[in-house]
């Protein structure tokens, strides 16, 4: 989820707002427009289960009726995949539903109440002051935008050089699964896909004009990730990593805590998958558990459903890029501590196995999850690692590995509502530049496979040995990760750090 800052990846932000205005070649527009709130009659108590079944017509319609027997009510019915959205204040209603003909699992997909959706970005929001915003255009050279003498990004996985040759083809699609994306942005206007959007709010796609819009600035992190993969070459502010392809928003989080429910994110997959994206990019985790644990009923009727729904995007052609994680967790341990689950009421300290207790999306098979590093090319202090667990790595910032950049900040500047840039970190940072790179092979290589760009990612990734002496992330003397693995591959940087020139030559 995206959390508030007592939640467990976002830390106190204290913003400086800027909105860049016409005397820097920016044109303002206007705030950006919050989508009406989706609202349900529900009565107190009422929670949202996913039920899984086989995917037939006879089963669902057999199931439909058991959920309202059992006193629920059907929201919606992925047939395709076997999974429907119900609600219920029925207290018993998932051990009832459990037992009826047909049904595989179902479970809660959250433990609070319904009310009228984290993300992956580590620290505060750091907004690009008007000083630093004019002092980047006189640092920009023949042929950059005029803030890219701060993207350091760019150049370490080569998209500045590959721009000049393929900036990418407007065929190409990636959809923004997040917390919306303001499409009003200059950057992000050129390429947006107005068809390719929706908001997926409570499990069901709204495709009114605005409905993938953030629902108030401050949720930013789905505009940032945007910028990052396809902000256009057009004069102004920043440069994607693919600025050449389109990009959409469906917004899965709801809540002034910005919670990514499990129904959303199943909605998005789908929807993702039959509107003919090619990429999708998954900056969060499926709340309200950090990681779902298989021996639990409920949590394995999230992974079941969760996984139907991005296979099914498989099948139809559409790669998923995820990020790791910025817990700093070794996910091919024996044993993790969650202290953080679920974050919906109140959490609880528990130990899991990390093999058996899973991130979603992150650890789903067939998605390219992806781990960040800063401008030295070392794991990022936050970075969640693994190996095994681990595609890729690609640049997420560090506020410890300082650039010599105007700025001198170690994060990521990218695109933020109402017309304005700021800095962010976090592996939410390193997936969509994986994601901006997979666009770059598509455009490549147009009739690759989800496989097939995930064996190209790979291939072309600059390879990346573990680090000579103990890691210390942070400088402060402590060893805080152990990595395990050779030079082709390891548990930090997985096959090596994405590479978007190779992409548009090899």
């Amino acid at each position: 989820m995206a959390h508030l800052p007592s939640r467990r990846r976002l830390a106190l932000a204290v913003p400086l707002v800027l909105t860049l205005t016409a005397s820097l070649g920016f044109l303002p527009t206007a705030a950006t427009a919050a989508p009406a709130p989706v609202s349900a009659t529900t009565e107190a108590g009422t929670l949202t289960y996913v039920v899984n079944t086989k995917a037939d017509h006879r089963t669902i319609a057999s199931v439909k009726k058991a959920i309202t027997a059992a006193g629920g009510t059907v929201v919606i019915a992925y047939e395709k995949i076997g999974v429907i959205v119900a609600h219920s204040a029925n207290a018993g209603f998932a051990a009832e539903i459990r037992k009826a003909r047909g049904v595989q699992s179902a479970g809660a997909t959250r433990t609070a109440p319904l009310t009228p959706a984290g993300t992956t970005d580590e620290g505060a929001v750091q907004k690009l002051t008007q000083a630093q915003a004019a002092q980047l255009a006189s640092a920009a050279t023949a042929g950059q935008e005029p803030m890219e003498a701060d993207q350091w990004d760019l150049r370490a996985i080569g998209a500045d050089k590959a721009a000049e040759i393929n900036p990418g083809s407007k065929k190409v699609t990636v959809a923004v699964i997040d917390t919306g994306v303001d499409d009003t942005h200059p950057d992000l206007a050129p390429n947006f896909s107005a068809s390719q959007s929706a908001s997926c709010v409570g499990g069901v796609a709204d495709t009114t004009a605005g409905a993938w819009r953030p629902a108030d600035p401050g949720h930013y992190h789905g505009t940032h990730v945007a910028g990052e993969i396809a902000a256009a070459r057009n004069g102004i502010g920043v440069a994607g990593v693919a600025p050449g392809v389109k990009v959409s928003g469906i917004r899965v989080s709801q809540g002034e805590g910005q919670f990514f429910y499990p129904e959303a994110v199943v909605c998005a997959f789908v929807f993702a998958a039959d509107h003919g994206v090619e990429i999708t990019n998954n900056s969060y985790y499926v709340d309200p558990y950090l990681y779902n644990c298989l021996d639990d009923p409920d949590q394995k009727a999230v992974v079941d459903a969760v996984n139907r729904a991005q296979s099914y995007a498989q099948r139809k052609g559409t790669l998923s890029i995820a990020s790791a994680g910025n817990s700093n967790h070794d996910l091919d341990s024996d044993a993790i501590e969650d202290t953080t689950s679920p974050n919906d009421t109140t959490p609880v300290t528990r130990t899991i196995d990390p093999h058996k207790c899973l991130d979603v999306p992150a650890q789903l098979p067939g998605l390219v999850t992806v781990s960040a590093t800063g401008v030295k090319g070392t794991k990022s202090y936050y970075s969640t690692y693994g190996y095994g667990a681990v595609e890729v790595a690609a640049p997420g910032g560090d506020r410890y590995q300082i650039p010599d950049t105007p700025s001198k900040n170690g994060r990521i500047l990218s695109t933020m509502p109402n017309n304005s840039y700021g800095f962010l970190q976090g592996t939410s940072m390193a997936a969509p530049h994986a994601a901006g790179v997979a666009a770059l092979l598509k455009s490549t290589h147009p009739w690759a496979s989800p496989a097939q760009l995930t064996a190209l990612l790979k291939i072309q990734a600059d390879k990346q040995a573990c680090p000579a002496e103990p890691y210390d992330g942070n400088g402060d003397g402590v060893v805080d990760a152990t990595c395990v693995g050779g030079k082709f591959y390891n548990g930090f940087y997985g096959a090596g750090v994405v590479n978007a020139l190779k992409a548009v030559t090899k």
